[in-house]
């Protein structure tokens, strides 16, 4: 069974609380505070493996969890950290956030690896907390919480080609011809419930991907006859292939045929639609009477649009060779960039609670801002720094909670060093 799209629940790891005890030796009556820290959860993090090609193995575990991390001891020992989790997934896995259907991560082009949930992060044991005023600290940190997510994952098909028509236009006897993929054919209504991949080689030695998008139906785009599952896979095709029966043997009309799949494309993504476009006029060794002249009315009709018809025969492969080598002139004027997704969802915003406390000052015996607080806490253990969208989003977090602000007003200039639980930054606006 294919399987193109799974829920599943995934949790970081808590981090181990730090841990509140004292030196007691023989000799040593007054030993000082010598809680260990906690140790770091594990993270969430998504993999692509290239072995994969569906979702099935996520049919039969929906529940992903990484290790929490150990609580620190005493003798100042720290917390093992926890383990971190891998899930493999298939290229061209497009993770959603449940409940908003918004896209956290899109596992193509040079995602190959993504940590999705950071681990919490280990709390400090008592002994960071002895001053001159308070020499036995009885009170340590927890470790931060675990973070949990409910995902949809997608499997949108990476093709250079997209093949779509309505249903007994020829696509699977088109597509066993020209590629390496090998369909089921019948003639019956809607064949074709998976997407078939094949690799179309050319005599050249080049050649591209081609997708068999199953048989379209009017509605698709409103989710009639599994649509929507099926018109994900168009999204990252670069060219479509228009299939139409030039023969009319089943009454349809071939105009009216693209026309209506056009349609369903705009409704569902008007982007598809806009993409560069070929009209496959199959089944011409079937036209029996010369003066229905139906390519030259397809001609008349699409190409003033820009849209080339090619007559074929994907029975006889009439017309195919001619076809091929078009769309991979089609192809080589465009990106050759896999089309990605981009990220609309941050799990980065579920950590920050607007109501938790934090404070911004200046410490002058060591001539830096400092912010400290349970919600800067929080932001900076979920928050990947090390890449250019979580640090972004760090930025837009400090302006937005007002945190830059308080800073202007305490007199920052730029160059001046900003620090945050161990973390120092210099200030420029």
């Amino acid at each position: 069974m294919f399987a193109d799209r799974a829920a599943i629940y995934v949790k970081s790891g808590k981090g181990g609380d730090g841990h509140v005890s004292f030196r007691r030796e023989k000799y040593v009556p007054n030993g000082g505070p010598d809680g260990g820290d906690g140790g770091k959860g594990g993270d969430v993090i998504f993999v692509v493996d290239e072995g994969l090609n569906t979702l099935t193995d996520f049919r039969h575990i929906r529940k992903y969890q990484a290790q929490n991390g150990e609580d620190g001891g005493k003798k100042n020992c720290r917390g093992k950290n926890g383990e971190d989790i891998l899930i493999k997934v298939p290229e061209g896995t497009v993770i959603k956030e449940a409940e908003s259907g918004k896209v956290i991560v899109d596992m193509s082009g040079d995602n190959k690896q993504v940590v999705l949930l950071k681990g919490g992060r280990g709390g400090n044991g008592n002994q960071h907390y002895a001053t001159s005023t308070m020499q036995v600290p009885r009170y340590a940190q927890p470790g931060q919480p675990a973070k949990e997510l409910n995902l949809i994952l997608e499997l949108k098909v990476i093709a250079d080609v997209g093949l779509v028509g309505f249903p007994n236009v020829g696509k699977s006897t088109f597509l066993a011809r020209v590629t390496n993929a090998r369909p089921k054919i019948a003639n019956y209504h809607f064949t074709t419930l998976n997407p078939n991949l094949g690799v179309v080689d050319l005599n050249d030695g080049t050649g591209f991907v081609i997708a068999d998008i199953p048989g379209l139906i009017e509605g698709a785009s409103e989710g009639i006859g599994l649509g929507h599952e099926f018109l994900r896979h168009i999204e990252r095709t670069k060219i479509l292939i228009h299939m139409v029966d030039a023969a009319g043997s089943e009454g349809r009309d071939p105009i009216a045929d693209i026309y209506a799949i056009d349609k369903e494309l705009k409704a569902y993504n008007p982007e598809i639609a806009d993409r560069p476009q070929i009209i496959a006029a199959n089944k011409t060794d079937l036209i029996y009477h010369a003066e229905d002249d139906i390519i030259g009315k397809l001609r008349a009709e699409f190409e003033p649009k820009n849209i080339p018809v090619y007559p074929i025969s994907a029975v006889s492969g009439d017309g195919v060779t001619e076809l091929l080598y078009q769309v991979k002139n089609m192809l080589a004027t465009l990106d050759e960039k896999p089309v990605v997704f981009e990220p609309e969802f941050f799990p980065e915003t579920m950590m920050a609670d607007e109501n938790e406390p934090y404070t911004v000052v200046y410490d002058e015996e060591k001539e830096e801002y400092v912010i400290e607080g349970p919600r800067i806490e929080k932001m900076l253990g979920y928050t990947n720094l090390e890449s250019e969208k979580g640090f972004t989003f760090f930025q837009k977090f400090l302006k937005d909670s007002g945190i830059l602000k308080e800073l202007e007003s305490l007199g920052i200039q730029e160059g001046d060093t900003v620090r945050m639980y161990g973390l120092s930054f210099d200030y420029y606006k």
